[in-house]
């Protein structure tokens, strides 16, 4: 047995699989942690740059632990992420131009929400306070 197979059947899941309903419980904790990151990851996607992305991987990295759709959605991410980076690698001054422009964009986007309550606002209007 392998290091890897030694540690994976000492893990919560290995052990948690070993309980009656356990098999299920597991797809349904892994189910559900990958969905919060995923929908962490579309909610940020209203704010600029490159924030979105992060979440929404780890959230397809923790459902690819359990069904294997995820793993090839994973994989496609990842050949796309590769691509993305060998684009911008040869078009450094533009890529560069686009980062710094989205970073000053979600400064302005912070400095003016805290200046004129917009948060506050929001809720207000979504009857939330």
């Amino acid at each position: 047995m392998s290091t890897a197979e030694s540690t994976a059947s000492r893990g919560w899941k290995a052990k948690m699989r070993r309980t009656p309903g356990g098999a299920l419980t597991v797809k349904i904790i892994v189910l559900v942690s990958g969905l919060l990151f995923i929908l962490l990851g579309l909610a940020l996607a209203a704010l600029p740059g490159p924030l979105t992305i992060p979440p929404i991987l780890l959230g397809l990295w923790i459902w690819s632990t359990e069904f294997a759709w995820a793993d090839r959605l994973l994989e496609r991410a990842k050949r796309s992420a590769r691509e993305a980076w060998e684009n911008a690698k040869r078009k450094p001054v533009i890529t560069g131009l686009i980062t710094v422009s989205g970073l000053v964009a979600l400064g302005v986007g912070l400095y003016f929400a805290a200046r004129y309550d917009l948060v506050d606002r929001l809720l207000e209007l979504a009857g939330l306070r």
